[in-house]
Parts: structure tokens; C-alpha cells; sequence
């Protein structure tokens, strides 16, 4: 089989392997589409995991059983499936709690352990979640991006009627807008210095877009009554925008930090201010167990418009231009992988 493999910081190269043989507890899966992750992006460019290199990245796929392991009595050859990216031991304390992250032995595919940009991939059974026949793999691979939106609106506790402000509108922005939606925020105001895609965030869900720094902080105070938002969701990951999250919220009001910052990056409080007000900020960066089922029945049900985030894709042997050119136009949300039509 054909892998395509991160060798150093900005340099892919694909190689032939055998096509592993699934253990006892494992299940190959053919990968039919992969989509380029954020996370993907900061590996390939220096500033996250390099330590693992050289990897084959990919966690964000889906694929057809082709082969059981001895063990494996719940899955059937031929169908359809995803998989849940983050393995634990599945006894500790952070395990039984869903908090997978936290768990001393965690591992994840494409970040820490060899991932889906391949041909095929042997993975633990209990992470394999049966799909629907009748949805294409390019939609099936968006389930764990959209599984760590809903993780991040189950940390925030998003309810019906919440002002809510989404920094970032790229792919994964555009999912938060859509859950929000979905979750019935209002009023959803979305920011972005890219107009197109603000546009586009508009047409899908959001209630008031803005791609003007200085006129960030009025609109917020005009939509929410002069309070400011119940949350405000940093979903790019720069230091500032956190800074700008903070001063968006109303007193109560709570921070959602999603988007990846650097290693050392730091974020200045005002203790006393948080105090007294009652503010908060909760961090959450991947979905995982229960997250990803809930991710999968929203698209089956078509709770999420998967179109915007279809817009480029490329073939394996080609992985190199799709990181480069990363993301293209800017109406062109995410990229993808394709791997088996």
C-alpha cells in the first residue's frame, strides 16, 4: 500500500508498505477520505508534535471494513466506518470520565502513533463506529472535526437562547456556527478579517458577521443589550484574539479556548476582574467517545450542512501541493484527501 509520510517539518514523502494485518483486537479499514486538520497544519509546519516525526499523519477519516480481527464480533467486512482518533487505557480515572486527554497512557492517531494517510489502517476495534452506507466518505471524515465542536459547546454548556461570538471563520468556525445554530443560540455573531468567509458563515448559520477588528466590540454590545456575550468561542488561536474573548463576554460570561496557540504562549488575567464577576475559560480540543457518535447522527440526520466544507480536494500522491496550498481560495473551507471514491 501507498502511505504518505511527514518526514521533517514541511516535507512529505510516499512510500510503499505492507498492508498490515489487524490483531486479534484491531480492524483494517480501506481509507476512502481524509480531511486536513488544523493540528495536521501546525505538525507539518514545525510548531506541534515534531517530536514524533517521521509519521504518517490523519486522524479526520473514514473507510470501509475489510478485515476483523480474531477477537472482533460487532463489525461487519464491507461496511462502512469511522473511528474515535484517541486511545486510552480504558480503566484509569480519566478514562471512566470520557476524559480521554488525561489519560497517562493516551494515544492518538496521526499525532502520536501512524495515522490515516494511507491506503489502509489497523486500528482497536472498540474505537470503530459503523456509518451509514448511503453517506459519502468525504461527509463521514467530517464527524471528528464536528465531534470537537460538540465537545466544546458540552464544556461551555451552550444552551437555547445564548448570545454567542465565534472568533474564526474557517472550517472549523463554520461548524460552531452550525451547531450553534442547530443548539439555538441567539444571537450568533461571527468574526473573521477574511470577508469571504464571514459571508459564508452568515449564509450558514450566523446571525451578524464582522470582519473589522474596531468594530468587533460595538456590534457585540449592540446585539447583546449592552452586556456582552454569554460566550465567546476563540477558535483560531492566536494570544490577542483570547485577549479580545475575554473583553467580549458579560459579567458571568464564559471563554471557550479551542484554537491551538504556541507552546509558550500566555494569556494576561485580570483576577481580580474574573473574580468579581464570575467569569470563566475552559479549554477543549478534541472530541472523543460519546462526542463522536452524537457527530455522526447529526450529519445522517442532516442537522449540519456539510457543503462548505467540500470544497478542495486532492489525491494521495499529491499530499504535498494540498499542505502548501493550504486552504486556496478563501471561500474553500477545508481540504480533503481522497483516497477510494
Amino acid at each position: 500500500m501507498r502511505v504518505a509520510v511527514l518526514v521533517e517539518p514541511k516535507r512529505f514523502q510516499i512510500e510503499t508498505r505492507p498492508i498490515p494485518k489487524p490483531e486479534r483486537n484491531q480492524v483494517l479499514i480501506r481509507v476512502g477520505c481524509v480531511g486536513i486538520c488544523g493540528t495536521d497544519l501546525h505538525i507539518f509546519s514545525g510548531n506541534y508534535a515534531t517530536s514524533n516525526l517521521p509519521m504518517v499523519l490523519g486522524h479526520e477519516f473514514a473507510g470501509t471494513i475489510t478485515e476483523l480481527g480474531g477477537d472482533v464480533k460487532n463489525l461487519c467486512i464491507g461496511g462502512k466506518a469511522i473511528v474515535d482518533m484517541n486511545i486510552g487505557c480504558g480503566a484509569c480515572y480519566w478514562c471512566r470520565r470520557n476524559e480521554i486527554l488525561s489519560c497517562p497512557e493516551m494515544a492518538q492517531l496521526g499525532i502520536t502513533m501512524d495515522g490515516a494517510f494511507a491506503e489502509y489502517i489497523a486500528v482497536p476495534a472498540h474505537l470503530v463506529i459503523p456509518a451509514p452506507s448511503g453517506i459519502p466518505f468525504e461527509v463521514l471524515s467530517l464527524t471528528e472535526p464536528l465531534a470537537c465542536v460538540i465537545r466544546a459547546a458540552r464544556k461551555a454548556k451552550i444552551r437555547f437562547g445564548n448570545s454567542v461570538v465565534v472568533l474564526g471563520a474557517g472550517p472549523i468556525g463554520n461548524l460552531h456556527v452550525q451547531l450553534l445554530r442547530t443548539i439555538g443560540a441567539a444571537p450568533i455573531v461571527v468574526f473573521d478579517i477574511v470577508k469571504e468567509r464571514v459571508a459564508l458563515a452568515c449564509q450558514y448559520g450566523a446571525d451578524y458577521g464582522v470582519s473589522d477588528p474596531d468594530e468587533l466590540h460595538k456590534v457585540v454590545t449592540e446585539v447583546t443589550a449592552g452586556r456582552g456575550a454569554d460566550v465567546v468561542i476563540e477558535c483560531v488561536g492566536l494570544p490577542h484574539l483570547y485577549q479580545t474573548a475575554m473583553q467580549l463576554i458579560r459579567k458571568g460570561g464564559h471563554v471557550a479556548a479551542f484554537g491551538l496557540t504556541g507552546a509558550e504562549d500566555s494569556l494576561p488575567l485580570n483576577i481580580l476582574k474574573t473574580i468579581l464577576e464570575e467569569n470563566s475559560i475552559k479549554g477543549s480540543v478534541a472530541g472523543m467517545g460519546q462526542d463522536m457518535y452524537d457527530a455522526l447522527t447529526l450529519l445522517a440526520h442532516k442537522r449540519i450542512n456539510p457543503k462548505p466544507l467540500l470544497g478542495t480536494k486532492y489525491r494521495l500522491i499529491d499530499i504535498q501541493s494540498a499542505f502548501e496550498n493550504y486552504p486556496g481560495h478563501p471561500e474553500n473551507l477545508k481540504t480533503q484527501i481522497v483516497i477510494e471514491d
